[in-house]
């Protein structure tokens, strides 16, 4: 198996590139996963921008308004029933279900492999499956809290709640979700134990992402360590750099190694 000539990727059968992921891995001892929506594609849950993307549904009530603006902090303060109406019908992930990417990363953490994962999905699939040291850089749904008192509520609260605009039961504010918005700073703590992970690799497997979002990619730029894989169906950004890269399913290649 060998490289070709103007990219640094390894070219050879499906075998060979599953047999050599499995010696870097293998050789690694600090392996950290970078994660984007392609990982919860195969639960069902649509990414934002391919064209089966949640930014190209055809929604009459929402087609005024450009995606990124209904998922932005100037939506919630200026127009918050639009806000909540189009996130209570497109992120209630609650019972979507885990898929093999997300169990073979919680089987390789709970093996010793994997030191963390760095995720930009909001759908809490990979603490379900069963990982525990998971940064999530652009928050959850599974937490929610009052902007005025900080009162903390549940997962449930604000997509069963039958107000337009939840409120808060101690103030009587509003309500919003722990998820980072457009116009706000991704949470401080996460992004920071993100960026010692990084640090610390001598592996950073980039899964699902094309590094379009800006702090993906400036937590991909981050890394100078030992190996880089990439796992993604389509092109993905910093492929050049790569020792390995698959144009695959993730679940179906982190499924296939034996560590």
């Amino acid at each position: 198996m060998s490289k070709s000539k103007d990219q640094n990727i390894w070219a050879g059968s499906d075998e060979q590139k599953t047999e050599r992921l499995e010696e870097i891995l293998r050789e690694s001892a600090y392996i950290v996963f970078l994660g984007g929506a392609g990982v919860s594609t195969e639960s069902g849950i649509p990414d934002f921008r391919s064209k089966n993307g949640l930014y190209h549904k055809k929604e009459k009530r929402f087609s005024k308004y450009r995606p990124e603006y209904l998922l932005s902090y100037d939506c919630l303060k200026h127009e918050p029933e639009v806000f909540f109406a189009y996130y209570r019908k497109n992120l209630d992930a609650r019972a979507v279900e885990p898929n093999a990417a997300h169990y073979a990363l919680a089987q390789m953490e709970q093996a010793g492999r994997l030191k963390g994962i760095i995720t930009q999905n909001i759908d809490g699939l990979h603490q379900k499956a069963g990982s525990v040291n998971v940064q999530e850089i652009h928050g959850t749904i599974w937490r929610n809290h009052c902007i005025s008192c900080g009162r903390e509520y549940d997962e449930n609260y604000i997509f069963d709640s039958k107000e337009p605009v939840p409120k808060c039961m101690e103030c009587g504010k509003t309500v919003r979700p722990d998820v980072t918005l457009y116009g706000e700073f991704l949470p401080e703590k996460a992004y920071q134990e993100s960026i010692s992970m990084i640090g610390r690799a001598d592996c950073l497997i980039i899964g699902g992402t094309s590094l379009e979002v800006g702090s993906a990619a400036q937590l991909a730029h981050m890394y100078h360590g030992k190996y880089l894989v990439i796992i993604n169906k389509s092109k993905t950004k910093l492929e050049g750099r790569a020792d390995l890269v698959f144009h695959d399913s993730i679940g179906r290649i982190l499924s296939s190694i034996d560590l």
